[in-house]
């Protein structure tokens, strides 16, 4: 089967699922972090926490208000500093 083979097949099953025709052979989901219990409990300003995630205060804001959502790797870092704070201050000494 060539590449472009593959890609319309693809496709075509990513408009099935979208349709609900066909069931997705996996799904990832995040739990959302309240970022800003996380940056009480650590007694941080957003930007301290900025500066440690290396993102922007803005970006820290975003989270905090609910307007965006951390995804990915930020999510899981987000997961390990509420499971476990001093994470945070070994980040934060980089």
């Amino acid at each position: 089967m060539s590449f472009f083979d593959d890609l319309k097949t693809s496709l075509e099953e990513a408009v099935d699922i979208k349709n609900g025709l066909k069931a997705p052979a996996r799904v990832t989901h995040y739990a959302i972090a309240d970022v800003k219990a996380i940056r009480e409990q650590l007694n941080v300003s957003q930007s301290e926490m900025a500066k440690a995630l290396g993102t922007s205060v803005d970006t820290i804001k975003s989270w905090e208000t609910k307007r965006r959502n951390p995804t990915g790797l930020a999510a899981k870092v987000l997961a390990t500093i509420q499971a476990n704070p001093e994470f945070f201050r070994e980040l934060a000494s980089h």
